[in-house]
């Protein structure tokens, strides 16, 4: 073993090379290397931290997770799990956030998006807020897709000025999953967040479609939570010539470096324990065919439609929404061509 590679391991280069360019890896305090019998967890605290074997078990896990997170080749998936707030609602839970999980704009014979509650200040912001997939991601793209609004005449589009992000992780998990249980959730205390990430501002043209939002670089994050900022608003309802926003889809898109590393969250602090799969670390690194691209694609749109609640489907089914005038016909099948048999 060379002089040269005794000192990187020893003064922990792989690790301080993975905090220089992900800061938000400090947070990692223990590791275990899946299937390893010889050591199976690293306190950094401990005394036993700066054994040799550790060590150089260290170097090798963050050596590997620095080449996942610079190399890989996973598709990038859509890594939103919940909508869990909005700053405001139009009519709940008719046009609750948790619409905006699904891709199409109606869903159930009914019109499916969120809308902001009508504002006379056009420069008056909303937000929405959104909690990510477990595991390590690097966000890359927030797609949005503002509503249009077909039931009523010309089909206005109520689409934002423009749009920033706001990336973090929860201080106190438990304490958040607890707010989560009481629906509709109220707005989550703002110092419960670590504030990780703000990306500049991107304008929103007023149209339907889904409009991507490149980040200027992959953003790092591990669960945690996504706010969206919409800023300004474009619109005016004809009846009641008040502003709204309305968002008919978000997607998030990130490369995982699962199934090769994982993380868990160690509790009260929201410390994290890393989990290294060495036998995984190729498939993370693989090239993707173009033709498993599509495949993919086809899982991610089965897999939104298990996470849409199973409430907001009883409630959206059995409601035809005096309040939600996008209803459908109920002699008529759910189309994309059947906007003539709205009941406005």
């Amino acid at each position: 073993m060379t002089l040269i590679f005794l000192t990187v391991i020893t003064n922990g280069l792989a690790k301080q090379a993975c905090l220089k360019m992900y800061p938000l890896l400090s947070d990692i305090v223990s590791i275990v290397k899946m299937n390893d019998a010889t050591t199976r967890l690293a306190d950094y605290e401990s005394n036993n931290a700066m054994e040799w074997e550790i060590l150089g078990r260290d170097h090798k896990v963050y050596a590997s997770l620095l080449q996942a997170l610079k190399k890989s080749n996973l598709s990038p998936k859509d890594c939103i799990e919940d909508a869990i707030w909005a700053s405001s609602t139009d009519n709940y839970p008719d046009e609750s956030v948790v619409n905006t999980l699904n891709p199409r704009d109606r869903f159930i014979r009914t019109a499916s998006y969120w809308s902001s509650e009508g504002q006379s200040d056009p420069y008056i912001p909303e937000t929405l807020m959104y909690k990510l997939r477990d595991g390590i991601w690097l966000v890359t793209e927030i797609d949005i897709q503002p509503f249009e609004a077909f039931f009523q005449p010309g089909k206005p589009i109520y689409s934002a000025k423009s749009v920033r992000f706001r990336i973090s992780h929860a201080k106190s998990p438990r304490e958040i999953e607890m707010n989560l249980k009481h629906l509709p959730v109220q707005k989550p205390a703002d110092d419960m967040f670590g504030w990780t990430y703000t990306s500049p501002e991107f304008p929103m043209t007023q149209e339907n479609r889904l409009q991507p939002f490149k980040l200027p670089e992959p953003i790092l994050c591990m669960g945690g939570y996504l706010q969206i900022e919409l800023l300004g608003r474009v619109q005016r309802q004809e009846m009641d010539g008040l502003f709204y926003i309305c968002v008919c889809h978000v997607r998030v898109l990130g490369r995982p470096v699962h199934p090769a590393f994982d993380i868990e969250i160690l509790e009260p602090h929201g410390k994290l324990l890393l989990k290294y799969y060495p036998e995984a670390l190729s498939s993370v690194l693989k090239s993707v065919s173009s033709d498993e691209i599509p495949h993919m694609r086809q899982l991610e749109e089965k897999t939104m439609w298990e996470r849409v609640s199973f409430l907001d489907i009883l409630l959206r089914g059995i409601q035809h929404g005096p309040t939600n005038p996008g209803v459908l016909g109920d002699e008529e099948e759910e189309d994309e061509d059947m906007d003539e048999v709205l009941i406005l």
